[in-house]
């Protein structure tokens, strides 16, 4: 026969565990989380072709993912929506050698390079 404060635990215990699972809580406020790189546009104008990664990496910081397989290029993304959901805002930059060549994603500007 089990003991009051014993099962009082292990209902103390099912209640938490079974509580932890239920991740929609109606009316309840789930904080905006922002993860990744925050890019804006005034950093998105300073980039230009030719500029080093040393000088890529000074104005926007380290990128979120680098592919140790692809070293040509680096990904920015950043997310801010309730519970992580949302597209995401990306960004990847493309070197040859040691130079930028090229952007691309949601935020790249169309005419990058066009000059």
């Amino acid at each position: 026969m089990r003991s009051p404060v014993t099962s009082t635990l292990l209902f103390a215990a099912a209640l938490a565990v079974g509580g932890c699972s239920y991740s929609h809580i109606p009316f309840a406020y789930e904080v905006p989380v922002q993860q990744g790189n925050i890019i804006t546009d005034e950093m998105i104008q300073e980039l230009e072709p030719g500029m080093t990664r040393e000088q890529v990496e000074y104005v926007l910081g380290s990128p979120a993912i680098q592919d140790i397989f692809r070293n040509n290029r680096w990904d920015y993304v950043h997310t801010k929506a309730p519970g992580g959901g949302g597209e995401p805002d990306r960004l990847t930059v493309y070197f040859e050698g040691n130079r930028l060549t090229r952007l691309e994603g949601n935020l790249a500007p169309e005419d990058f390079g066009d000059s």
